[in-house]
């Protein structure tokens, strides 16, 4: 038997420490915490990815009283501007929540899977800014940190 150790690693930061671009992301992720549809659980989430292009796409969660129909704001976000940018690379996503959590929220395993295939795919890392509404604010240079054993198929 042999013992395997996977671990990811976050910087926690603090508003100055990030840059101008990074801040903006992460104010559009909080404005579209207004649009997050969240009836059952009442916990509203919202994703901003920055694009290669400087465009900035927006996502929130969409819940569905016939769960688990509705959709996590990160893959509204990936999806949308895949399909709005489709030859255009994601450089970052800063995802945040309403909730009043003591962590900053982290994406579900089904979004880790997403955004680590974008990687994959655009075969290059994607900046990963997570932050909660007290401002406490984590970094990681790649989802596929958050996502340490990832499903892949290497065609």
């Amino acid at each position: 038997m042999r013992e395997h150790h996977f671990h990811c690693t976050l910087t926690e930061v603090t508003a100055h420490e990030i840059s101008e671009t990074e801040k903006k992301l992460i104010a559009h992720a909080k404005q579209a915490l207004s649009t997050a549809y969240a009836p059952y659980s009442q916990f509203k989430v919202a994703a901003a990815v920055l694009l290669q292009n400087g465009e900035i796409v927006c996502g929130s969660n969409q819940e569905n009283a016939a769960y688990p129909s509705g959709l996590c704001a990160e893959r509204v976000a990936f999806f949308t501007a895949a399909t709005l940018y489709p030859a255009v690379k994601i450089l970052a996503v800063a995802v945040t929540t309403a909730a009043h959590l003591h962590e900053p929220v982290a994406p579900c395993g089904a979004c880790r899977q997403v955004m680590v295939e974008y990687e994959v795919k655009q075969d290059s890392k994607i900046k990963l800014l997570l932050t909660n509404p007290a401002g406490k604010m984590y970094i990681s240079e790649s989802i596929e940190n958050i996502l340490p054993f990832v499903f892949r198929l290497d065609v």
